[in-house]
């Protein structure tokens, strides 16, 4: 699995129906209202998230390495 950039990982999570609640700092907060879930992407410059962070918020949003 490549790793992408945090900003990257916003505009797929807004591709899929995420719409972002607020900014905290450096993490973007997503929410989606129908599933009653909350996601936070941390956005550090254009520096890679690392496999473990990616994975995770894959895990909560239903992405798989295609939607990559």
């Amino acid at each position: 699995m490549k790793s992408i950039s945090g900003k990257k990982l916003c505009k797929i999570v807004e591709k899929k129906g995420w719409t972002l609640k607020k900014i905290t700092g450096s993490h973007h907060i997503y929410e989606k209202t129908d599933e009653n879930k909350i996601l936070s992407i941390p956005v550090h410059r254009n520096q890679n998230l690392k496999i473990g962070t990616l994975k995770s918020i894959m895990k909560i949003a239903n992405l798989t390495d295609n939607d990559l």
